[in-house]
């Protein structure tokens, strides 16, 4: 008999969940049980053919409660702005989906933050702009969803914080070209360790996850190529490999490996 998972009947948010590895994400917790909250720039309906069998999922990207399809169009400029239009989406559908006459925030039981713009720079060409918006976007903003939900996770008994770093930025090394996203990228282990410390006494836990090439929609013909070239065996990991070894992961209670910095990569080594 199969085990019954601990996403069955909870909230899950993946912000930047419409399409790559999010998406695949937000599959897994939807094929779990969960409802799923999804930010990113296209609506399920428009993502194309690459996530139509979706839509084959009943569960997948619905409230349960309602049947209704929740997804959260918000372009990221800043944490700040982007957490306050956040919090406005969770009352409104707070109206909606908890058993209550109270208009309280539909408070997520997971958070996963597989967003995060790449520019790939040498160090000295790395304007203040890119700057700003790779640290703003990359560490800023999970740090900010860290501090958000943490509270409530903390109160109810359960909570689960997955993020993504970007490919050998599981520890502190030098990057030639990609110093500026790296940098931040790397950060996210300080973030998730601590969220680890913070929330063990309360069932709250968090995993970073720093996949290796991967396969995914975003990738023109000459980017697949040329990174099919550096991968082991030439192959590019399929983003759903990610999305269920991750998930697989933090689907227990209790998640014993909570604080854990792992390189989903096949052994890249560029």
């Amino acid at each position: 008999m199969e085990a019954k998972s601990v996403f069955e009947g909870r909230l899950a948010l993946v912000i930047g969940g419409s399409g790559g590895i999010g998406c695949a994400v937000a599959e897994e917790l939807a094929r779990r049980g969960a409802s799923v909250i999804v930010h990113g720039r296209h609506e399920p309906g428009q993502r194309g053919q690459s996530r139509s069998a979706i839509h084959q999922t009943k569960s997948s990207f619905t409230c349960s409660a309602q049947g209704q399809e929740l997804f959260f169009s918000c372009a990221f400029e800043r944490p700040s702005s982007f957490i306050h239009a956040l919090n406005r989406f969770l009352v409104e559908k707070g109206r909606t989906i908890l058993p209550t006459e109270r208009v309280l925030p539909a408070e997520p039981d997971i958070v996963v933050c597989s967003y995060g713009p790449f520019i790939e720079k040498p160090l000295e060409a790395t304007s203040p702009e890119e700057w700003e918006q790779l640290t703003l976007a990359n560490l800023a903003l999970p740090g900010a969803l860290a501090s958000r939900f943490l509270p409530g996770m903390k109160a109810r008994k359960f909570g689960r914080f997955l993020f993504f770093g970007g490919t050998r930025t599981d520890t502190i090394r030098a990057f030639r070209t990609t110093a500026a996203y790296a940098s931040a990228k790397t950060g996210l282990g300080v973030i998730t360790k601590s969220l680890a410390v913070s929330g063990a006494a309360d069932n709250v836990a968090a995993v970073l996850v720093c996949p290796g090439p991967a396969d995914t929609e975003y990738l023109d013909p000459a980017t697949r190529a040329a990174h099919a070239r550096l991968a082991p065996g030439g192959r590019l990991i399929p983003p759903d490999e990610i999305a269920h070894a991750a998930i697989e992961l933090l689907d227990a209670d209790p998640c014993t490996a909570s604080g854990a910095i792992l390189t989903f990569d096949g052994g890249f080594s560029p």
